[in-house]
């Protein structure tokens, strides 16, 4: 009897389910705090990742778009971690007598807990005018991580304020107040929760290691650039 044997060739049906299988891992690698097997001893290492994007585009046949992001990412202890917040507001095409405005506001709250974490955090903003004249254009990036020794959730009270502070974001973003007045309203939301998260951080428990709160601001556009 012949002991080799012709290797069977996978049917489409089942190579497509092997990328889907592959794609699918993928993107969960991404999408939240992962968990990763050290390489010795057998102890997990967690690692977080995280990274929000708004993106708003105005025209002449969309003079207006106005869009804002208010996320809370609360990874507890991790070993490590990657975060990146990101505005990019564009005006495009507009005259003076037929003006465009584009903004784009993201907030994002991270948490991180542990003696000595490793911390990658990006926060960029961009604001384009393309042949805009008089066009409006606002990109605002705010980004807080918070670090504490023991992982720290946000209790209901200081929730309720960080929810309340979103809906006036929703509604500041979505005014037709000029873009200099909007800045200014911007950065008195992000102090509000910059105080909100200090606060948090007080009543936190406390350990070895600092505890504090950074706040990262970059601010882009027109006018008043």
């Amino acid at each position: 009897m012949n002991s080799h044997r012709k290797p069977r060739t996978p049917s489409p049906l089942t190579r497509r389910a092997v990328r889907v299988g592959l794609f699918a891992a993928g993107v969960a690698g991404v999408a939240t705090a992962v968990p990763a097997q050290a390489a010795t001893g057998g102890t997990a290492a967690k690692v977080a990742v995280a990274s929000d994007h708004v993106f708003s585009h105005a025209d002449r046949r969309d003079h207006t778009e106005e869009k804002d992001s208010f996320t809370i990412r609360q990874f507890g202890k991790v070993n490590a971690a990657s975060v990146r917040n990101q505005a990019n507001a564009v005006s495009a095409g507009c005259t003076a007598d037929d003006a465009c405005r584009s903004v784009a506001l993201s907030f994002q709250i991270v948490t991180v807990a542990g003696e000595h974490t490793r911390l990658n955090a990006v926060n960029l903003s961009d604001a384009t005018n393309k042949s805009c004249t008089g066009c409006q254009t606002l990109a605002g990036a705010y980004q807080f991580v918070v670090s504490t020794p023991a992982p720290l959730t946000l209790d209901s009270a200081h929730r309720r304020q960080l929810d309340d502070i979103h809906r006036r974001l929703d509604a500041l973003t979505r005014s037709d107040i000029p873009a200099t007045d909007l800045r200014t309203r911007a950065d008195s939301l992000a102090a509000e929760v910059d105080a909100v998260l200090k606060d948090a951080v007080a009543h936190a428990p406390k350990g070895d290691a600092r505890q504090d709160v950074t706040m990262r601001r970059h601010l882009d556009g027109w006018p008043g650039r």
